[in-house]
């Protein structure tokens, strides 16, 4: 099998020399540019030698949104999110992400100081591919998102993360990713033996400012 090509991204370092990477997925028909701003939120980040990498998502036809063609990690068919699943996109963008580990590896970056993160369909890349990552990683921050294959996780875990740190955080208004959804994820984590650190907030599919300085409280342990 050829590696796929690399996606385009969008790369911020908060010091020379970087250390760490932290890769930061978007969400359904953003691109990169998304979170690029969070950086300035996050006063720890700016103590830290930390690269930051935004990909894009590939463009693809969105079934959810009459086949309108936007950048997505994968197709999304019905409002029941987590269920008829594109299993070929979902593990298409698994190796588009497993690509970019591999390149910070390649640069000098140890896996062990890598961050996972993503929001909504970008934190379940993060949840997807993390857990199956043959590479020890620093951490998996999933925020407004669910846990995808669910059901094939079991057999796929890698034990390489079988105690990775897991920051899951969901709004209590969300309406585009219930948080019954995200709960029901957190429980299978749960069950499965992981042990995911889960925040709740007032807010509805987006981030507020105390989930930032969760976040970079959050960074700030495990990258110490």
């Amino acid at each position: 099998m050829t590696p796929p090509d690399l996606l385009s991204a969008i790369e911020i370092e908060t010091n020379p020399d970087p250390v760490f990477t932290v890769l930061w997925m978007h969400g359904l028909g953003a691109d990169g540019n998304d979170f690029v701003p969070i950086i300035n939120e996050l006063k720890f980040a700016a103590k830290k030698r930390i690269r930051f990498v935004f990909p894009h998502a590939p463009t693809r036809p969105v079934t959810i949104n009459n086949g309108y063609v936007m950048r997505a990690w994968y197709d999304i068919s019905d409002a029941s999110i987590n269920s008829s699943e594109d299993e070929t996109g979902i593990r298409d963008s698994q190796k588009a992400v497993d690509a970019l580990i591999e390149k910070e590896m390649h640069r000098g970056i140890a896996s062990e100081n890598i961050v996972l993160a993503g929001f909504s369909q970008g934190g379940a890349m993060a949840l997807q591919t993390g857990l199956r990552q043959k590479n020890k990683l620093a951490g998996i921050m999933a925020l407004s998102c669910y846990l995808p294959l669910a059901d094939t996780l079991s057999n796929e875990a890698h034990p390489a993360n079988a105690v990775v740190p897991i920051f899951m955080a969901h709004g209590l208004d969300d309406a585009v990713v219930p948080i019954s959804i995200a709960m029901a994820s957190k429980e299978r984590l749960q069950q499965a033996n992981y042990k995911p650190e889960w925040h709740e907030y007032r807010m509805e599919h987006s981030v507020c400012i105390q989930e930032i300085n969760d976040i970079d409280d959050w960074l700030q342990r495990i990258l110490s």
